[in-house]
Order: structure tokens, then sequence, then C-alpha cells
């Protein structure tokens, strides 16, 4: 599982190497930057695949994201599905948060889960709120959880 760049290119050295040069290069030219992780998935012909997204967010000029891909090939139900992605996520960002305290750079965890109880992500909301608040993150669900619900969407469809 290698994170690239969102125009294919793959990151060559660590994740943490490559978003502390990122952070570097924006703060030097003057841009604030904020941080979403998403995940989102897709079961196709019985093989779901993930993608989870570092959004990058520019204050007022717009953004670009790293993306890591992973495909799983057991069955599972939609509650374990919706927790996975919020593994991958909480993963990402345990791993980041270190590097984004020391540059004092924002971070929020997008879930892929509605709020709206008659969909059936909503089985895993409670569980996946824990899980990101308890970690000590920002938790964003449906419909403000772009990163996963945007970002990350539109690399398993």
């Amino acid at each position: 599982m290698e994170w690239q760049k969102f125009n294919g290119e793959f990151i060559r050295t660590s994740l943490i190497d490559a978003v502390e040069a990122t952070i570097i290069k924006e703060k030097k030219i003057g841009n604030n930057l904020k941080v979403y992780i998403g995940t989102d998935s897709q079961v196709k012909r019985g093989i779901v695949e993930f993608a989870t997204v570092i959004v990058f967010l520019r204050e007022h000029k717009g953004g670009f994201m790293f993306v890591r891909k992973d495909k799983k090939t057991h069955n599972m139900s939609i509650k374990e599905r919706m927790l996975l992605e919020v593994q991958n996520s909480i993963e990402t960002a345990y791993h980041l948060c270190p590097l984004l305290d020391l540059y004092d750079v924002d971070l929020e965890v997008h879930a892929d889960i509605n709020t709206n109880p008659h969909f059936k992500s909503n089985t895993a909301l409670k569980e996946a709120m824990g899980y990101i608040l308890g970690m000590g993150f920002i938790f964003k669900a449906k419909p403000e959880s772009f990163a996963s619900t945007n970002c990350a969407n539109k690399l398993v469809q």
C-alpha cells in the first residue's frame, strides 16, 4: 500500500517526510494549511476497495491530496466495512499527528457515515464517533465529511 499524489505519482520517501516537505513548502510561500483525513470503500464483485486520502487545504487557495488504495477480499457487514474505513483514517492520522502538532497544522478525521438513521452506514456511527473522538481527533460525518464522502469516494468509483 503505497501513497501517491492525486496525479498518480508515487511518493518515493516515507509518508512523514513527504508530508513534512509539503508543510514546509506551503508555509514558505505563505499558505496556511489544514489537513483532513478520510477513507471510503466500495464493494465490486466481492472485493472491497478502500481509498484513504490526506487532503491539504490551503486557506482561500484550493488544495491537493495524497492517496493510498487497498483491497480486501473477504465478505463483511456494512458496519465492519465502515469501521475499517475509520480504522484506516485513524491509523494515518495517528501516524501524522506528531508532525502536524510540531508545525501547528489543524487536523480533522472524516467518516463516510451518514448521521441519518435511515441509511445503512448509520449502524456504525456511535462506534466510529467514539473511536475517533476517543483518539483525540476532531470528527466529522456526513454531510460535513468531504474528505471521505467526496475526495476518497472519487477514487473507489
